[in-house]
Formats: structure tokens, C-alpha cells, sequence
């Protein structure tokens, strides 16, 4: 489903002491199917943004178009419940929204509420931990009872469930370890490519939205600052630097081996530790740099 945010505006508590615009005048697109990152820091709009996918909130002015579905200010949208059922958020530690008594009816959940027959909830529960690699055995079990990871897979599963067409990914790896990190992201990778899933990714890891993503949108202050491929994006260091974002170490890595070198290194996804063997390989004369 394509995304489109058309002049988008969104203000907290307008006409208070306290209001405060978390968007405005923000316009972009999400090609069905791609991969989107979006980036910032804290109070960009990130949350906001995302808001506005699923419905949770309106825009003040403006128009988010999602697939069919408009979401419009000032009118009313009587899809909201088709909607909601299209896309799929995965919020900051998914598990703290774990509250059934077993595995199998946290997963359920959501089908069950939209009306989904009981045959098809089996199977679609089947095929949502399969995804997430948990295993069968853990469908009667409490998921208070399974490891931090194994809770956050089972909440992921909640989300796949309900067949989204869009899946919306709200920092998904806070709080794990380097290799839980991984995991996820690899799983959420593999799960976009299977199922042609649109994916937008927000994350304060760089290193994140350079290896998975295919388009960058960075908010600053409410606003699009800059958008495109995240080689054109990490490659410009002085716009980041104006919104103190960093570049990730692969990037830094093949600036400083072309800047001392003069070795240009094409990036097709390499980890730092292939990169160090390329550029090994290029000093020995033995990869055909020039």
C-alpha cells in the first residue's frame, strides 16, 4: 500500500497555553512495498508521524493517504476499523502490551476483535510465530513466563496476525542487546522481502536505516529536512552534522579509506569487517582497485 503525507500539519492542544505543532506542513511518499527510515531526534515528530498511519490521530491540516483509506482534517473517516486492520504498528517494547492468559490468545486478539473466523485464527497464528521462529510448544504457555526476547516475539506475532499490509516499526529493538538487535531487525527484514510488506522503520540507529532501509526521511523540528537513498543521505555529513545526527561506522570507514587513500569502495551492504577484508585485499594488489 502506498503511504502519501500531502501538507501535513499537526498541533497539540491548539488554542491553549500549551500548544505546541509536532508537524508542519510535512509532504512525502512510501511506494508500496519499499522500506522507509525515518530519523531525528527526540521531539522531531517521529511518534507523531506515525500516529497518523493507523489512524490514532488526525492531521490538523493536510491529508495522509494510506492505499485507499484518506485520512483528512476536518473529516471524519468511517474506515478507520478497515484501516487499522491494513496496518500493523509495533510500538516501543511491544511486550508491556502482553496481557492474556497464554500465548495463543495474546495472538489471537487482534483477529478475534475484527471478526476473523476461528479456523482462520489457528492458521494465521500458526503462520505469525513460524515467522518469528517461536516455537509451537510456547502456544499454551503464559507469555509472562517466556524470556524478555521470546515475550517481544510473541507481541510481533500479535501484530502479524491480523495479515497487515503495512507494518509500522517504533524503535522495535529498545531495550535488547547487540544480538537481540540483530535478530529482530534481520527478522523484520526477512518478513518485508516474504511478504511484500511496506515498512516504516523509526529509529535512532543509523547504522539501522543505512542496512535495511532503501529510503531515508529525516524530521527536524516538525519539518522534512532531507530525504532520499541512505547512501545519498549518510554520504552528505555536513547536513547531518546540522542536525547532529551521526554517520554509521561503515560510511565513516569508506569516507576515511577514499579521503586517505584514495580507495573507493562500492557499498552493497557490507559489514565493517568485509569491508576491512576488501580493503585489505586492495592493498595486497589483489581485488583490481585502481
Amino acid at each position: 500500500m502506498d503511504i502519501t503525507f500531502d501538507k501535513v500539519s499537526y498541533v497539540y492542544q491548539p488554542d491553549s497555553p500549551f500548544e505546541h505543532k509536532a508537524l508542519d506542513d510535512i509532504s512525502f511518499n512510501v511506494p508500496a512495498g519499499s522500506f522507509v527510515a525515518v530519523i531525528g531526534h527526540t521531539g522531531s515528530g517521529k511518534s507523531t508521524l506515525i500516529q497518523h498511519l493507523n489512524g490514532l490521530i488526525r492531521p490538523t491540516a493536510g491529508k495522509v493517504t494510506v492505499g485507499p483509506y484518506v485520512l483528512e482534517a476536518g473529516e471524519k473517516n468511517k474506515q478507520l476499523r478497515q484501516l487499522r486492520e491494513k496496518v500493523g504498528v509495533v510500538f516501543q517494547y511491544p511486550e508491556h502490551q502482553l496481557f492474556e492468559e497464554t500465548v495463543r490468545k495474546d495472538i489471537a486478539f487482534g483477529p478475534s476483535n475484527f471478526g476473523v473466523e476461528e479456523a482462520e485464527i489457528k492458521k494465521r497464528t500458526k503462520e505469525a510465530i513460524e515467522a518469528v521462529h517461536l516455537n509451537e510448544e510456547l502456544l499454551d504457555r503464559s507469555p509472562f513466563d517466556l524470556s524478555g526476547g521470546q515475550m517481544r516475539r510473541v507481541a510481533i506475532s500479535g501484530v502479524l496476525a491480523m495479515n497487515p499490509e503495512v507494518i509500522v516499526l517504533d524503535e522495535p529493538t529498545a531495550g535488547l542487546d547487540p544480538r537481540g538487535q540483530k535478530e529482530i531487525m534481520d527478522m523484520f527484514s526477512r518478513l518485508h522481502k516474504e511478504k511484500g510488506l511496506t515498512t516504516v522503520l523509526v529509529t535512532h540507529s543509523m547504522e539501522d536505516a543505512l542496512a535495511y532501509a532503501d529510503h531515508i526521511v529525516i524530521l527536524n523540528k516538525g519539518t522534512v529536512y532531507r530525504q532520499g537513498t541512505p547512501l545519498e543521505i549518510f554520504r552528505d555529513r555536513a547536513a547531518l552534522d546540522k542536525v547532529e545526527l551521526d554517520v554509521p561506522e561503515v560510511i565513516e570507514f569508506l569516507n576515511k579509506t577514499e579521503e586517505k587513500l584514495g580507495v573507493q569502495i562500492p557499498y552493497r551492504g557490507q559489514s565493517l569487517t568485509e569491508l576491512a577484508k576488501e580493503l585489505a585485499q586492495w592493498v595486497k594488489g589483489g581485488n583490481g582497485h585502481e
